[in-house]
C-alpha cells in the first residue's frame, strides 16, 4: 500500500512599500527609471554615508501588523545581515533579526476542509531591498542596477501552517488584499513589489516531526507558485521513496521549464554574522502612536462588502467580485459618486472590465480608465444617445486609452439613429429584400424576426436603436 504524505509549507513574503523615497535616503522609489538614476552615496554603500530612517516605512509596517493581528514591538532595532553579492553594495543588508517591529499575528483563510483556518505570522520586519542584476547572455556578462537598492521592504514570515498550494494561494491573496487596502503597496508580483519564497517539506501522514525543508525563490506569479509547490512536493516524495535524504537547500524555480534547480545549501542565521546596526538608533513606538495609526486604518473588504449590499442594493455576488480588488472597489465607489446607477457600474466592472483584463492578462491594478468617463458612458446609454453594441466598442477604447466617451462618440459619428420615419424606410427595404424571412415570421417562427432586426442593424451600421427596430418591424409586418 502506497504511503500517504503531508505537505508542510511556510512563506517568506517580501513587500515593497509604496513610499515616495527609499528607507534610509531621499532617493526616489519610482519603478521603471533608467538604470542607476535613483541613487546616492547612501543607497550605493559609499564609505562614510549614514542612513536616516524613513518614518513612513515604520507607519506602514505597523499598519500591516495591526491588520494582521500582530503584537507591535514597542522597542525594536535594526541589524546588519552580512553577505557578499554584487547587487548588495554595502556587503551587508540592514534588516531586523533580534527585535522585529511586529510579532505573533495571524491571517484567517478558508482551509482545505472549507472551514476557517488561521495562518500564523511569526514576525514582520523592516529591511532594505538589494539592487538588481541583469544578465546579458549575448555579451556573456552581468550588469547591476542600484535603483532598487534601499527601496523599503517588509518581510512577512509565516508559521509552517499551510498544507497545500490552495492554502498558500488563499493566504497570499488575503495578504495582498489587506496590504492593497491599506495603500502600503500595489503588491504587483510581475513588477517584484510582492515576492514570495516558499519553504516546503513533506512527512508521512500523521507524523508530528517536520521533514527536511527546501526554500524556493524566483516565484513571480500565483501560477508559478502553485506549479513550484506541486513540483517540489513530488520531487521530495520521489527522493524519500528512493531511500535517499532530502537536502536542505535554496532552489531556483524556472517557470518556463517547470523545473527547479539548486542554488546553494541553506545557510543558518549565524552564517550571516548578524550584529546590531551601529548607525541607527532603536525604534521606540508608543501606545499613542499605535492608536493614531489604528484610527487611520481603512475600511477593509468584509466591511466594504457588507456596506455595498446594504447601501447600494447590489447582489452579494457583485459585491464579492468588486471588493476582491481595492482598485475595482475605488472605481465602483467613485463612479457611483458621479451619479451612475450602482448595478450598471457593477455590470461594467464584472462584465467588460473582467473580460478585457483576462484577454490582456492584466490585473485590476492595471486599470487606467477614470470613474468620470465610466459614468459618462453609462449616461450615454441611459439617455439612448448610443446603443449597447456601440457602448461596448466605446468602452474598449476607453479601457485602452481612457478616452472621453462623449467626445469619442461625437467625433466618430456613433450617436444612435432615433429617426422613426428614416428607420421605417430602411426597414421596408429590408422586408422587401428578405421575403423568405417575412414568410417564416408570419408562419410563427420568432427567430425570423431576430434575423430581420440584425439585417436592419447592419443597414444602419449599428447606429439604430434595437428596441425601436423591433417595435417598427412588428408594426410593419
Amino acid at each position: 500500500m502506497a504511503k500517504e504524505y503531508d505537505t508542510v509549507i511556510g512563506l517568506e513574503v517580501h513587500v515593497e512599500l509604496d513610499t515616495k523615497t527609499k528607507i534610509f535616503c531621499g532617493c526616489s522609489t519610482a519603478f521603471g527609471a533608467e538604470p542607476n538614476t535613483h541613487t546616492c552615496p547612501v543607497c550605493t554603500g559609499m564609505p562614510g554615508s549614514l542612513p536616516v530612517l524613513n518614518k513612513q516605512v515604520v507607519e506602514y509596517a505597523i499598519s500591516v501588523g495591526l491588520a494582521t493581528n500582530c503584537r507591535i514591538t514597542g522597542f525594536s532595532k535594526f541589524d546588519r545581515k552580512n553577505y557578499f553579492y554584487p547587487d548588495n553594495p554595502q556587503n551587508y543588508q540592514i534588516s531586523q533579526l533580534y527585535l522585529p517591529i511586529c510579532t505573533n499575528g495571524f491571517v484567517e483563510i478558508t482551509g482545505e476542509d472549507g472551514n476557517n483556518k488561521k495562518i500564523g505570522i511569526h514576525e514582520i520586519h523592516m529591511e532594505e531591498d538589494a539592487g538588481k542584476l541583469i544578465h546579458d547572455e549575448w555579451e556573456d556578462c552581468s550588469y547591476v542596477d542600484y535603483n532598487r537598492s534601499g527601496v523599503p521592504l517588509i518581510e512577512i514570515v509565516s508559521e509552517p501552517d499551510m498544507r497545500s498550494a490552495d492554502e498558500v494561494i488563499a493566504y497570499l491573496t488575503k495578504l495582498r488584499m489587506i496590504i492593497q487596502y491599506l495603500g502600503a503597496s500595489d503588491c504587483k508580483l510581475n513588477e517584484g513589489s510582492m515576492r514570495a519564497d516558499v519553504n516546503l517539506s513533506v512527512r508521512e501522514a500523521g507524523s508530528e516531526t517536520f521533514g527536511t525543508r527546501t526554500e524556493m525563490k524566483n516565484l513571480n506569479s500565483f501560477k508559478a507558485i502553485r506549479r513550484a509547490i506541486e513540483n517540489e512536493r513530488e520531487r521530495q516524495i520521489d527522493i524519500i521513496e528512493a531511500g535517499e535524504k532530502v537536502i536542505q537547500e535554496t532552489r531556483r524555480w524556472d517557470d518556463n521549464k517547470e523545473y527547479s534547480y539548486p542554488m546553494r545549501s541553506k545557510e543558518d542565521a549565524k552564517d550571516y554574522r548578524y550584529f546590531p546596526e551601529p548607525d541607527l538608533p532603536p525604534v521606540v513606538v508608543s501606545e499613542q502612536w499605535i492608536e493614531e495609526i489604528r484610527s487611520r486604518q481603512p475600511e477593509f473588504r468584509d466591511e466594504k462588502m457588507a456596506r455595498y449590499i446594504r447601501e447600494f442594493d447590489i447582489p452579494e455576488y457583485d459585491a464579492d467580485i468588486i471588493t476582491s480588488s481595492k482598485k475595482m472597489a475605488d472605481i465602483f465607489e467613485a463612479t457611483v459618486g458621479e451619479g451612475a446607477n450602482p448595478k450598471k457600474v457593477s455590470n461594467y466592472l464584472m462584465g467588460e472590465t473582467m473580460r478585457l483584463l483576462k484577454i490582456l492578462e492584466k490585473e485590476p491594478e492595471d486599470i487606467h480608465f477614470s470613474p468620470e468617463n465610466l459614468a459618462r458612458l453609462i449616461k450615454l446609454t441611459d439617455d439612448q444617445v448610443i446603443n449597447s453594441s456601440v457602448a461596448k466598442e466605446v468602452f474598449e477604447k476607453m479601457f485602452e486609452e481612457d478616452v472621453n466617451p462623449e467626445e469619442y462618440v461625437e467625433i466618430h459619428g456613433l450617436k444612435q439613429n432615433n429617426d422613426v420615419e428614416g428607420l421605417k424606410e430602411i426597414i421596408k427595404q429590408v422586408i422587401t429584400e428578405n421575403p423568405k424571412s417575412v414568410e417564416d415570421y408570419h408562419s410563427g417562427k420568432e427567430k425570423a424576426l431576430g434575423f430581420l432586426v440584425g439585417q436592419t442593424m447592419k443597414a444602419t451600421r449599428g447606429k439604430a436603436n434595437p428596441e425601436m427596430i423591433h417595435l417598427l418591424l412588428k408594426e410593419l409586418l
